[in-house]
């Protein structure tokens, strides 16, 4: 035998316990081990049963404007509270005055609506029995206009009808599309034809006329004193002339001296 084999079975040997005197021993460290890669495990598996909690929706604050039927500008509402509501399976976004807690508007499931996002802006237009009113949500920043509008799309457009029906549930969302998109025709056109008629007016020189007759005389100023009373001017006064005194007789004329 090789000396290198040797040496490998004394080390085996000496590293070896006897059979008969710690056969018994053998088992331990395997149950130690086992005991103490156990308890991890079964935290893993009591962390993978747990189901991971969800955030609540975070309230978004907003300016609210609406634009309603048949106007062409935006009137303001004031500040608004935006907040979602969970009932079951299905979803609400509710917008209420911050002052008083009114709720202006719901946009709830299968809403005849459409969102656009525009800058921080998230434009609903909704259509009310043939005819479109629009919301304006004016966010903080790009984050939350981003999480409103998400919100807004999971509540409204996830409906059930587009799981039971996607044929009438599609043909229903491009009829919507196609009515806003009507409007905003309709209103681009009122603002072009008050342009061209403000600028008719704007030649024609009869705006700034009429403009003139309208406007009153300015007022004085109410700080200023008062303007003083003219000094009346006294009357001339007329002075008699003088009549000449009459002239010497000619048996009057001085011929020389006096006779004695």
């Amino acid at each position: 035998m090789h000396a290198e084999d040797q040496n490998m079975e004394d080390v085996m040997d000496a590293s070896m316990p006897d059979i008969g005197t710690s056969s018994h021993q053998h088992p331990q460290p395997l149950l130690q081990t086992f005991n103490t890669q156990h308890p991890s495990a079964n935290a893993n598996a009591t962390v993978a049963s747990v189901p991971q909690s969800r955030d609540p929706f975070r309230d978004i604050p907003v300016k609210v404007h609406i634009r309603r039927p048949e106007r062409d500008t935006w009137a303001y509402m004031g500040r608004g509270i935006v907040s979602q509501e969970i009932s079951g399976q299905s979803s609400r976004v509710v917008v209420r005055a911050a002052s008083s807690s009114k709720i202006l508007t719901v946009f709830g499931e299968g809403a005849a609506l459409q969102a656009e996002r525009r800058g921080n802006f998230v434009v609903i237009g909704c259509v009310e029995g043939g005819r479109v009113v629009s919301w304006s949500l004016n966010a903080l920043n790009n984050s939350e206009t981003v999480r409103l509008l998400a919100s807004i799309e999971l509540a409204c457009y996830a409906s059930k009808q587009a799981m039971v029906d996607p044929v009438m549930h599609g043909a229903f969302r491009r009829r919507v599309a196609r009515m806003i998109k009507d409007d905003r025709r309709r209103r681009h056109k009122r603002r072009k034809d008050q342009d061209s008629m403000v600028a008719a007016f704007a030649r024609t020189g009869l705006g700034g006329e009429m403009e003139a007759e309208d406007t009153p005389a300015p007022l004085p100023d109410a700080g200023a004193p008062p303007p003083a009373e003219p000094i009346p001017i006294p009357a001339p006064v007329v002075m008699p002339i003088p009549e000449p005194a009459p002239g010497p007789g000619p048996g009057d004329v001085f011929v020389g001296y006096p006779q004695p």
